[in-house]
């Protein structure tokens, strides 16, 4: 039951909460002392959405019996009960809150506000077009506001920006993916799926796709950024997530995978490369002297 458990925290999505970074590593704290509350956010962040997964999971678990993968999760095949799963998950919720608002009142505020939205996700948003993938990508900008508040800096509004859009891009693709796999019995496992078709996400992917680009370049460019980081290179970068794009819509279209992103970041070998690279890259262009 306790491996049940942990697989039901589903570690390989806390992949996500690496959003909370943006602030500390933006506001070139990142080998600061303020690295710490950083580390103790992505903590907290991991325990929360582990906990809301597992609620989720317990909420979800007829539904998860019909699909080819999700039926193997611990709840939905009966290794873990749906009464522990209760208690892991509520347990965790509470320790995971009570920790966010010992780090910061701020922070823990922000905490609250995602687990609320997610709870909003489960019992309704998800049932609504357009809001669902809306949501979601919500979800990603309160793991960057998060980790801005626990190291008490700003955030640009350009950073802001580009993490709805790409975690909009990914949410997409998951939904296509969903409702190409799933054929007939899509509707049967997520209702809302029913409102989407095959072209009308294929549009929305576009526009996202190119909103993306767009967004990344200029904020490169911008003169906020330039004065920011006293460096004109952040352009070298876009490369990099060019290639990160294409690479996923490549997967997505031509290989039929993208229902799980997480997993395609740690399982696909270009994918990964081409992320560490693009973090390489960022992180000399931010902090080396010589770039200045």
């Amino acid at each position: 039951m306790i491996a049940a458990a942990v697989a039901s925290l589903r570690p390989k999505q806390w992949v996500k909460n690496l959003f909370v970074f943006a602030g500390v590593i933006f506001s070139q704290q990142l080998f600061t002392p303020l690295i710490w509350p950083a580390l103790g956010a992505f903590a907290l962040f991991c325990a929360l959405s582990g906990a809301m997964y597992l609620l989720n999971d317990v909420a979800d678990a007829e539904k998860d019996r019909l699909h080819p993968t999700k039926r193997h999760r611990p709840v939905a095949a009966g290794a873990l009960p749906r009464g522990g799963a209760l208690a892991v998950g509520a347990g965790l919720l509470g320790a995971s809150l009570a920790g966010a608002f010992a780090l910061s009142w701020r922070f823990g505020l922000v905490a609250a506000g995602y687990a609320a939205l997610l709870t909003a996700y489960s019992v309704r948003l998800k049932h609504l077009v357009i809001l669902d993938v809306l949501t979601v990508a919500v979800g990603f900008v309160l793991r960057a506001v998060a980790g801005a508040v626990a190291v008490d800096v700003e955030i640009s509004g350009w950073l802001l920006i580009c993490t709805v859009l790409i975690a909009l891009f990914l949410a997409l693709g998951k939904r296509r993916h969903e409702y190409l796999t799933l054929h007939g019995e899509a509707a049967a496992h997520r209702p809302i799926l029913a409102e989407y078709s095959e072209g009308f996400l294929d549009q929305m992917i576009a526009v996202v796709t190119a909103s993306t680009v767009t967004a990344y370049a200029l904020y490169t460019m911008s003169p906020e950024t330039v004065a920011k980081f006293h460096t004109r290179l952040l352009p070298l970068t876009l490369p990099f997530v060019l290639y990160g794009i294409f690479r996923y819509l490549y997967l997505l279209y031509r290989r039929q995978l993208g229902g799980n992103p997480s997993d395609l970041l740690l399982t696909d070998r270009a994918l990964l490369v081409n992320t560490v690279l693009w973090m390489l890259a960022l992180l000399v262009l931010i902090y080396a002297p010589w770039t200045r």
